[in-house]
């Protein structure tokens, strides 16, 4: 990333200078601490002034933690459930049953992949409609169980290809939306990357949608936006800032109820520290959503997305304040 050239430079003097005094037995202790000190306040200062396209290509980067990684880091047992028992088994949505600590919960993720090779089998995190069809019949196994669902949100958008489209990709998507609506078990969603389009929505409706601090969620990807409204891919930059997807402008609109914090650098540089943090929130907000009564739940869903992010005064029937 551009914004963090200069802290790469320095970082590299950084593993010259170790690298010279374990060859030559000298020390270098003042100059190593030195380095490092100027390396954590260049990465503050680089990370306290980002732009939205800046905080896109941090949720991109090739190193942050996806949801392998979250499930090998912060479950304490996973089980993996495959296949939608119509087309096939998706393998850029992964389900199963996991536990951390005392809470089991039925999660959903949009997987990746790490290497190459995990990548192209996942599709990159875009699922196709028997990943939605898998995802939804997990959920409904959890509800009938009295498992909570949590949901790992983190893909550039649904699979846009013929045959996604032909096997009934939107269809999938808008019965996912609707069925979640009527799951009586809490719902947590978490954006930990990319929140893309239709494709994050198809496992995100939720009681509590959180982001993490670098990740971003929106209608459509900035790319994509650059290409419709300008058609000019040098814009995209200026599509970023237009969309409002960051989680602060996001926290603001209402659209996502809180943020979890990240390691200085973002998640990338600490994925450990960065699942530690998840895990922690995971499990204060489940033990929350499951004090709520079932018919309370399904109520404050419903209002939620109603009236989200509604503008005050243009909505009276959203209970907002008129001026």
């Amino acid at each position: 990333m551009a914004f963090e050239k200069p802290i790469q430079e320095l970082e590299e003097q950084l593993r010259e200078f170790e690298e010279l005094s374990d060859r030559n037995n000298l020390d270098a202790s003042a100059e190593i601490a030195a380095l490092r000190a100027r390396i954590e306040e260049s990465i503050d200062a680089a990370y306290a002034d980002l732009s939205p396209w800046d905080r896109v290509n941090v949720a991109r980067h090739p190193e942050r933690p996806v949801a392998s990684d979250y499930i090998a880091g912060a479950m304490d047992d996973f089980f993996e459930l495959h296949g939608d028992r119509t087309f096939g088994d998706d393998r850029a949505i992964v389900t199963g049953f996991a536990q951390v600590e005392d809470q089991r919960f039925l999660l959903v993720g949009h997987r990746k992949g790490r290497t190459m090779k995990e990548r192209l089998a996942c599709n990159f995190g875009c699922a196709h409609p028997e990943g939605y069809r898998k995802a939804l019949r997990k959920m409904q196994l959890a509800a009938r169980m009295g498992l909570p669902i949590v949901s790992l949100i983190n893909t550039p958008g649904a699979y846009p290809g013929i045959g996604a489209e032909e096997r009934g990709q939107a269809g999938a998507i808008a019965e996912n939306i609707l069925g979640m609506f009527s799951l009586e078990v809490p719902i947590l969603a978490i954006v930990i990357g990319e929140g893309g389009s239709g494709g994050a929505l198809g496992i995100g409706v939720g009681d509590r949608v959180l982001m993490m601090e670098y990740s971003y969620y929106s209608v459509i990807s900035p790319e994509g936006c650059a290409a419709i409204l300008w058609k000019d891919g040098e814009r995209t930059p200026d599509a970023a800032s237009a969309l409002r997807l960051t989680a602060p402008d996001l926290m603001q609109l209402g659209v996502v109820d809180g943020v979890i914090k990240e390691p200085s650098g973002g998640a990338h540089r600490d994925r450990q520290r960065a699942i530690d943090s998840m895990r922690r929130v995971l499990l204060e907000e489940l033990k929350l959503l499951k004090e709520i009564p079932k018919a309370e739940l399904l109520k404050r869903r419903r209002a939620k997305y109603r009236h989200l992010a509604a503008v005050p005064g243009r909505f009276p029937e959203s209970g907002a304040a008129t001026p």
